[in-house]
């Protein structure tokens, strides 16, 4: 039962023997092996021949465009600096509130501490105690700094608490007058 190629058979067999052959040709014709380097350097000499040739500039053109290009940079870096900011701010915020500042102008600042020398004539030494906790680390620190107050009538002694407020220069080292004394040392 073998058919008998008719002139329209033998049409089709030799579309769908052609239809075939692009397929065979490659693969019968040995395929060029490249290194890797090579292979890059084909594809970028075929991607620079499709682009466009640049007009050719002047060096004044060059470096305007240049500094047009930076200040572009510039400004996205501000932006995105100052988002940076911003965020920054509002986590620390959003953490713990910063209270207020203590000082306002024409308040003196007011401190409570305890008198560790009362030698010199109506001047006091104080030690005030502060604990914070730190920005970053979260450990309490706890720091002190020692200042000198006026204490006209010698009333404050070593381990008295006392409460002083900010003054005028009283001398190179009094910026401090003494308020009151909360406590006795016993």
């Amino acid at each position: 039962m073998a058919e008998e190629q008719t002139p329209e058979n033998a049409e089709e067999t030799a579309g769908a023997t052609e239809a075939a052959a692009p397929d065979a040709a490659p693969a019968a014709e040995p395929q060029e092996v490249l290194a890797p380097k090579e292979r890059r350097q084909r594809a970028r000499a075929a991607k620079a021949a499709k682009a466009r040739p640049r007009p050719a500039r002047t060096p004044e053109e060059r470096h305007a465009d240049r500094v047009a290009e930076r200040a572009k940079k510039a400004q996205l870096r501000r932006t995105a600096r100052a988002k940076a900011t911003a965020k920054h701010k509002a986590e620390a915020h959003s953490r713990t509130a910063t209270p207020a500042r203590e000082h306002v102008v024409g308040q003196q600042k007011v401190r409570q501490g305890i008198v560790v020398s009362d030698k010199a004539d109506k001047t006091i030494t104080v030690r005030i105690d502060t604990a914070r906790r730190h920005r970053r680390y979260e450990k309490i620190v706890r720091t002190s700094q020692t200042l000198h107050a006026h204490d006209e009538s010698n009333d404050a002694h070593i381990g008295d608490t006392v409460v002083v407020r900010e003054a005028r220069p009283l001398s190179r080292t009094k910026r401090w007058r003494l308020v009151q004394v909360i406590e006795r040392a016993k």
